[in-house]
């Protein structure tokens, strides 16, 4: 298809910019929207049965979880490795997964989540289904397709809390994630920026990519023990020794698929920040990154969505290594600014979408709201 003859196309003075723009996306990914369409049309029919229904869910779940949500774990890692082999990269991270989640389902009775859905308003597994909680991972996939920066820890978790508290608190944890990352960012990147350069700008060494290796294996543990609650949590908090094989291997499949394509669309979000493809670079952020949710992992069993705590971490790097005198970004404090508020813009889209399903889905919501606004 020749897209400058489809631009000229739609390039009209009677169709504003916005309007060709939406025609240039619909016509692009006219596969993917029948695909999802099909999708959302099949959830119809099965989500009345619980069991089918559960299964679907985690699978829709496993995917859309994985192609949003991970990539702000192993996107430094995938940027800085693009001349490695997909299924290297698969079979190391694939191996670690099934590392994790098997210690997370001995040690916690079945429970593959580390213990987060025990926590108040998620410990209960559902024992039937509504169509927008099966449909929920449909809504993260199309927003990962328009490279949104979604939590999906808000728009797959919210659908099933039981209470507003459980929202809630998962809300007050993620923005205390999103300022304590932006926080020290900022004081890593200013305070260390001489430090950081240097090592950042010194010789390579073939030690180097080791060291990056084993610290990205490290966050990718770490990240595995806060954003597993996502997935799993459509299915029973303890699982059985065959249910956790269906689990494990489906999603060990999925994450060999998006490293064949290097981490999709939305790995751009990573791309589009400086100094990730450098080895040394993209190593000190995962250090930091792995640090501050290894410190939120201890803190509570509260799920978080680890996708505010790396956007403020992106966030707080951008700007100080604009205003440290030790870089020279070529990038104006503008442009840096505009690049935090989209990004944080997209996240905050997501929370109001995660919210709106939250409170169409559960009926004990709609009541709690209903009480708060008659006084009763």
């Amino acid at each position: 298809m020749n897209f400058k003859k489809l631009d000229k196309k739609y390039d009209s003075p009677f169709i504003g910019k916005r309007s060709r723009v939406t025609r240039m996306f619909l016509f692009k990914e006219r596969k993917f929207l029948r695909m999802l369409f099909f999708l959302f049309l099949i959830t119809g029919v099965l989500y009345p049965y619980p069991y089918i229904a559960m299964w679907v869910g985690f699978a829709f779940a496993g995917y859309s979880a994985i192609a949003n949500d991970s990539i702000q774990t192993i996107g430094t890692f995938l940027s800085s490795n693009a001349d490695r082999k997909w299924w290297v990269l698969w079979l190391f991270l694939g191996g670690i997964f099934v590392g994790v989640m098997t210690l997370g389902w001995y040690t916690h009775a079945g429970d593959v989540s580390f213990g987060r859905l025990q926590s108040k308003g998620f410990d209960q597994a559902p024992e039937s289904f509504r169509y927008l909680q099966v449909a929920a991972p449909l809504v993260l996939l199309f927003l990962t397709r328009l490279r949104m920066p979604v939590s999906t820890t808000f728009l797959l978790l919210s659908a099933f809390s039981s209470n507003s508290a459980g929202i809630s608190s998962v809300l007050g944890k993620s923005l205390l994630g999103y300022f304590i990352a932006f926080i020290t960012a900022i004081s890593v990147w200013y305070l260390l920026s001489k430090p950081i350069k240097r090592f950042v700008k010194s010789n390579y060494h073939p030690g180097w990519r080791l060291a990056q290796w084993i610290i990205s294996g490290a966050l990718w543990a770490v990240w595995l023990m806060q954003d597993a609650a996502n997935i799993a949590v459509f299915l029973p908090r303890s699982l059985s020794l065959y249910q956790f094989i269906a689990f494990a291997s489906y999603i060990f499949f999925g994450l060999g698929l998006l490293l064949y394509f290097r981490g999709g669309r939305i790995q751009n979000i990573i791309k589009e920040k400086s100094d990730v493809k450098e080895i040394k670079g993209a190593t000190v952020i995962d250090l930091v990154y792995a640090m501050i949710l290894l410190f939120f992992y201890h803190l509570s069993n509260i799920p978080m969505s680890t996708t505010w705590v790396f956007l403020g971490l992106l966030a707080g790097r951008e700007l100080a290594m604009k205003l440290a005198p030790a870089y020279k970004t070529k990038r104006s404090l503008k442009k840096i600014l505009k690049l935090i508020r989209k990004d944080a813009t997209n996240a905050t889209i997501g929370l109001i979408i995660s919210i709106i399903l939250a409170i169409l889905v559960n009926p004990l919501i709609q009541r709690e709201i209903l009480d708060f606004f008659t006084g009763k």
